[in-house]
């Protein structure tokens, strides 16, 4: 197995925390209400679209054509979507920092909208300022699990497939990695990944300076 040269970080539930619930749960106060607005209206599927590079303008037009009755809480998505990031995942930090520290070159490849992602990356500029390079889906007009936005990254960071470990927190998108011969970690919690990286010599076994 060919050593590891380089560490490509999914964003969200990985480095951020990120869910939809955290901006409109300040919104709609009933429980039930939030529910059913989060399955049957901002959906998943629908949200995917700004991740493949469609705007937001367009997007929530046609989705206020459909839930007219929504239409302040879906213009909310647009005007605050950043808010629905929540902090850093704990002990991620750390590890960005380390891996910096110990000369490692780190990329990102997310799934997220173009529009969204320029002020969310400006507010979190400190944690990103390490990264050399990141793919964002939007941009590319490619998303994850597609194997073109993996071979659009390592062509793109300058990295050979078996010299990189992908993190994410969805299976499909790290066993697509895998598929183009990337090492893939499935992300559960800093200490798992943490322990990974360390046997792959990638971070200092804290346990020796006890």
């Amino acid at each position: 197995m060919a050593d590891i040269a380089a560490v490509i970080f999914d964003v969200g539930n990985v480095l951020y925390h990120w869910n939809p619930r955290i901006l409109y749960e300040r919104l709609i106060e009933d429980d039930r209400a939030l529910d059913a607005f989060l399955r049957d209206v901002v959906t998943p599927e629908w949200h995917f679209q700004h991740d493949a590079g469609r705007p937001f303008a367009e997007t929530s037009a046609e989705l206020i054509a459909l839930h007219p009755g929504h239409a302040d809480l879906i213009r909310v998505w647009g005007e605050k979507f950043i808010d629905s990031v929540g902090p850093a995942v704990e002990g991620m930090p750390d590890i960005v920092r380390e891996l910096d520290a110990r000369g490692t070159p780190l990329f990102a490849i997310t799934n997220f909208s173009a529009e969204f992602w320029a002020p969310f990356h400006a507010r979190e500029a400190a944690l990103f300022a390490p990264f050399r390079d990141i793919v964002v889906s939007g941009a590319e007009k490619l998303v994850k699990p597609d194997p073109a936005i993996y071979q659009l990254a390592l062509s793109r960071f300058g990295v050979d497939a078996k010299q990189a470990l992908f993190i994410d927190d969805r299976e499909d998108n790290v066993r697509a990695a895998e598929a183009e011969g990337i090492r893939g970690h499935l992300f559960r919690d800093a200490a798992t990944l943490r322990r990974e990286l360390t046997a792959l010599d990638l971070l200092w076994d804290r346990s020796t300076f006890r």
